[in-house]
């Protein structure tokens, strides 16, 4: 007889911060690699609107829709056992609390989603969210549904005034309910310092060794793709023959702290 796998919560999740165990989590899209990553081990699978520059060929991830989301999300959750699903709200889907809160469901109830992402510090919107009972994923630092504002990719909170608003932003989600944070392209000594002063799971990408733990967009890692990998990035594919062999090493680099170096961050 089949053992029943039971999939990670969230308190999983808080408990491997509190042990000192890092979390891997990786992007994916469909249900192929949804089997393979969560086969490797990886503990999140983050279905992310990253899905419009490396599935559907757009510069920006702004076309993505909040249909496009259900559908890979349905498609990851279809085909893991035990890792975290994370899905992301995609750009102009959370103008307000109401907005966030009905496209939230529909990643929960019809992409099955155990929690939802959205960029920036907006209190109003994550505490709507978790008042009603949907768990919520903040996203500061780099953020790329505000790319027309950003005029381009770049590394966020170099100077003072900018580390501390990112620093008060992430309080200010912890505060309002949000479970979990990702922090993208921002100095590994603030990431560093956010990720010990806050006691939710803070997840990095660009953002240093010290974070909780460590996400990459899973095409960046397996160095295929039509953009060029971000310097953050790494190709997991050199010295191995297959997608899960990279994968692995992948899962075993950040879980052992070797991932990402210096090389790797800002």
């Amino acid at each position: 007889m089949q053992t029943l796998i039971k999939p990670l919560s969230i308190n999983d999740l808080t408990e491997m911060k509190r042990c000192g165990e890092k979390i891997t989590c990786l992007t994916a899209y469909d249900a192929s690699f949804s089997a393979v990553l969560d086969k490797a081990g990886i503990d999140i699978l983050l279905v992310g609107d990253s899905l419009g520059m490396v599935v559907q060929g757009h510069s920006t991830t702004l076309p993505v829709s909040i249909n496009d989301m259900v559908y890979h999300t349905r498609c990851v959750s279809h085909a893991r056992q035990r890792a975290f699903i994370i899905g992301d709200l995609p750009f102009m889907s959370y103008p307000s609390p109401k907005a966030a809160a009905k496209n939230a469901a529909k990643l929960m109830q019809l992409g099955g989603a155990q929690m939802v992402k959205l960029e920036g510090s907006r209190i109003d919107c994550v505490s709507f969210l978790v008042g009603q009972g949907i768990p919520v994923c903040g996203h500061l630092g780099l953020l790329p549904q505000s790319i027309n504002q950003l005029g381009r990719y770049a590394v966020q909170g170099k100077n003072q005034a900018d580390a501390e608003k990112i620093s008060a932003d992430a309080y200010a989600l912890q505060q309002a309910g949000a479970t979990l944070l990702v922090l993208e392209c921002v100095p590994a000594a603030l990431a560093k310092q956010i990720s010990a002063q806050l006691s939710i799971p803070v997840i990095g990408i660009g953002a240093g060794v010290d974070c909780d733990g460590q996400v990459l967009v899973l095409y960046d890692m397996l160095n295929i793709g039509t953009a060029k990998r971000p310097r953050f990035s790494k190709n997991f594919m050199v010295d191995v023959n297959t997608i899960e062999d990279a994968v692995v090493a992948y899962h075993q680099a950040v879980k052992r702290g070797q991932f990402p170096t210096p090389e790797h961050s800002f």
